[in-house]
């Protein structure tokens, strides 16, 4: 297992928000482009938000099936660390050469050959449904594995303790309402995390 815990605040829509994760520890925070989400943000808001993420906490791009146009612009103005879509999305678009790709493999899905480090998430994002811990513990004997779906302060260190992975990545189960992010609450998952994580490595 790779030292460290690679933590992922993701479906962040204000300054506000990217605070409270950043003095939480995360390591990254994610900005979601679809239409369809809750947490959907445009154009415009990502480069407001873009400057409010300090840096060495990395900024990654979430997108669900795209269209090459809003990729283009999304990397344009957000410059993101990385770019995460399921990996089906990959044969239809074209990205720099240089960018960072964080996969998403979801439960039923297969993936073949697996890229170095891959998230692996339940069938629908954001919705709080847990993924397939079983099935990510085996992934991460083969790969970096950023284990998302369903996670919150109360089950991390569960997940954690099953699962092994990475890294973690959580959106509904750090939110008070719908799309609206809880600072109390991503600071008691980070905190947990960091303590499951720990206890692993001791």
């Amino acid at each position: 297992m790779t030292p460290g815990l690679w933590v992922k605040i993701c479906g962040l829509r204000t300054e506000s928000a990217i605070v409270a994760a950043v003095a939480a520890g995360a390591q990254a925070v994610g900005f979601v482009f679809c239409d369809a989400s809750p947490r959907n943000v445009t154009i415009h808001e990502a480069q407001a938000l873009r400057d409010a993420v300090p840096a060495g906490v990395e900024r990654v791009a979430v997108f669900l099936h795209p269209a090459q146009a809003l990729v283009d612009a999304v990397i344009a103005v957000l410059r993101p660390d990385w770019v995460q879509l399921d990996a089906a999305d990959l044969a239809n678009l074209q990205l720099p050469a240089r960018q960072r790709i964080l996969p998403v493999l979801r439960c039923g899905a297969k993936l073949s050959p697996l890229p170095s480090r891959l998230l692996f998430e339940s069938a629908h994002s954001g919705s709080g449904e847990k993924a397939d811990w079983a099935t990510a513990s085996k992934l991460a004997t083969e790969a970096e594995v950023v284990l998302a779906g369903g996670l919150d302060a109360g089950n991390v260190s569960d997940a954690i303790a099953q699962v092994r992975p990475f890294g973690v990545d959580v959106s509904s189960g750090v939110e008070s309402s719908r799309g609206v992010k809880d600072s109390t609450r991503i600071r008691e998952f980070v905190a947990a995390a960091r303590a499951a994580h720990a206890r692993l490595a001791g």
